[in-house]
């Protein structure tokens, strides 16, 4: 998958396009993310004991990885990644546009 947990990232399809986000939850094993202030469902909780309370709940649901890019802070745009090598042979992950890092 081309996003981690923590990554902003851009939506590019569907209702919410155009949004950005970070991504709060990946799920590798199902292809989907969910990220923050996207894809908002409206839930019907029934309170559980006497004291917790019940009612209608806004949260957000799992999309598509295929509908998400990562954004970069330093070019204000969404944009591919690309890997670097160091020479200790760690990759880091950098922007396609201007060369800056995702992993800090």
């Amino acid at each position: 998958m081309h996003v981690k947990k923590n990554d902003t990232v851009v939506v590019i399809s569907g209702k919410d396009k155009g949004k950005k986000g970070k991504v709060l939850v990946a799920m590798p094993q199902d292809n989907k993310v969910i990220v923050e202030g996207v894809n908002i469902s409206t839930k019907h909780k029934k309170p559980r004991t006497a004291d917790a309370p019940g009612g209608i709940i806004h949260q957000e649901s799992p999309i598509n990885v295929s509908k998400v890019m990562l954004y970069c802070t330093k070019c204000n745009k969404a944009t591919r990644r690309a890997f670097k090598v160091a020479e200790d042979g760690t990759k880091t992950r950098v922007c396609k546009h201007c060369g800056d890092t995702f992993d800090k």
